[in-house]
């Protein structure tokens, strides 16, 4: 498992990588660089949701049948051929097309990742497993950030058809890496609720499932879904935040990550998960109180600076005891021949908040700024009342793994009928 482990974690970085070398420069790139005007960037970034929302009510039910391993293979290569046109777009029909099947094909990646640790993981390591994930893409995010802004910083078309070139050339090296991995089934937690069907409608009629589902959604409405859109317009609107200063507060956040993810990850380990999800929904309450602060106090602009950069912080510190908890407990929720359903069903939730978060918070955050911080102060604190009402329908094996391996070493029986039920 470890060499196919560490091929899926390599295909993990460059795939973000790959995200953040171009999506930042892309409304630039559309409005400006080939003079297709704002309404086209806004049309090719939308497209991106739309195109995941349109593939990924398939993508699981594809993961399941054949395999994750196809199924990112079939990814790669449309998002390859998106890359390459995007990057030789002129007109608008041919960069949405060419957007959308970007947007199509790392929209499909995820949940075929994911399912990939699934089956190369146990549940006693499937939390450092994901954790170990969000860490490389949140680094392959901020590097082929940085590198990207340095190769388009002249804004010529032909700096960003190199860009998008480099791009193709990362997910074709990507499908010769993941060629070569092996990919075995991993024991599976025998409690998972089995389910008759197989559509993505039967996924939902799991009710823990159900709830974690509608958690999720709160999560990325409130957090993910406002990093560029409503917090991003408050900080300027209300608080004075200058453009430099936001990138510093995202810079804020992504080292908040890369620095605090294996600090935080014995914490997590050994704690419920719904009492961790629970803890990241005050954490975020703290951050919004910050953001308040921030914009709506009557301190000095540097403690206001001081105040928004500390939002973004806190919200990166939530982040890191998010990763080795949620997309672990999808896949333990999941019955073995339905991992990658679940898998694309959390990940079609996750676009969903993330297509209405920026939509409901942007206007919010320009305009109606103490609404807007006390709307989503208490949508943090709901985090934490529907984390812990979610938590009293988990299995203990489900809720608390580590604490199920603890007791089984304890017993010192790993061959015994009950060690195998508890981890299979």
């Amino acid at each position: 498992m470890g060499a196919a482990m560490g091929r899926i974690h390599v295909g993990n970085a460059l795939s973000a990588f790959g995200l953040g070398f171009t999506v930042p420069f892309l409304y630039v790139y559309v409005a400006q660089v080939r003079d297709l005007g704002a309404v086209t960037a806004g049309l090719v970034l939308a497209a991106f949701a739309v195109a995941a929302l349109i593939v990924l009510p398939f993508s699981g039910r594809a993961i399941d049948r054949r395999g994750p391993m196809p199924v990112l293979i079939a990814a790669l290569s449309t998002a390859a051929v998106g890359a390459l046109s995007l990057g030789l777009s002129a007109s608008a029909p041919f960069v949405l097309l060419s957007a959308g099947a970007l947007g199509a094909g790392q929209a499909v990646m995820q949940p075929a990742l994911a399912t990939m640790i699934v089956e190369c993981s146990t549940p006693a390591t499937r939390t450092r497993a994901f954790a170990t994930q969000f860490f490389l893409q949140n680094l392959g995010l901020g590097i082929g950030g940085l590198i990207g802004g340095q190769i388009v910083k002249h804004e010529r078309p032909g700096d960003f058809t190199l860009l998008f070139t480099i791009e193709t050339v990362i997910f074709l090296v990507l499908i010769g890496i993941m060629l070569t991995a092996r990919i075995p089934r991993s024991a599976r937690i025998a409690d998972a609720t089995p389910q008759s069907g197989g559509s993505i409608r039967d996924v939902f009629r799991n009710r823990v499932m159900l709830q974690l589902c509608v958690l999720g959604f709160v999560l990325f409405f409130a957090c993910y879904g406002q990093f560029e859109s409503g917090l991003s317009a408050y900080g300027v609107e209300a608080a004075g935040i200058s453009p430099s200063t936001l990138g510093i507060a995202l810079a804020a956040n992504t080292g908040a990550i890369v620095i605090a993810q294996f600090a935080v990850l014995r914490f997590v380990e050994r704690r419920k998960r719904s009492q961790v999800i629970a803890a990241v929904g005050l954490i975020w309450a703290v951050a919004w109180i910050a953001a308040g602060y921030a914009g709506l106090g009557h301190g000095s602009q540097a403690m206001a600076t001081a105040a928004f950069i500390s939002t973004y912080a806190l919200f990166g510190l939530g982040e890191t005891m998010l990763a080795p908890t949620v997309a672990p407990l999808v896949a333990d929720l999941a019955p073995e021949s339905m991992v990658g359903r679940y898998n694309s069903a959390f990940a079609l939730v996750k676009q969903l908040a993330l297509a209405v978060g920026p939509a409901v918070g942007g206007p919010m955050g320009a305009t109606l700024h103490a609404p807007y911080i006390v709307t989503f102060l208490l949508f943090s604190l709901g985090i934490t009342v529907l984390a812990l009402r979610m938590g009293r329908n988990l299995s203990p094996a489900q809720n608390h793994p580590h604490l199920q391996k603890s007791r089984v070493v304890a017993q010192g029986a790993p061959d015994s009928p009950e060690t195998v039920a508890a981890h299979s």
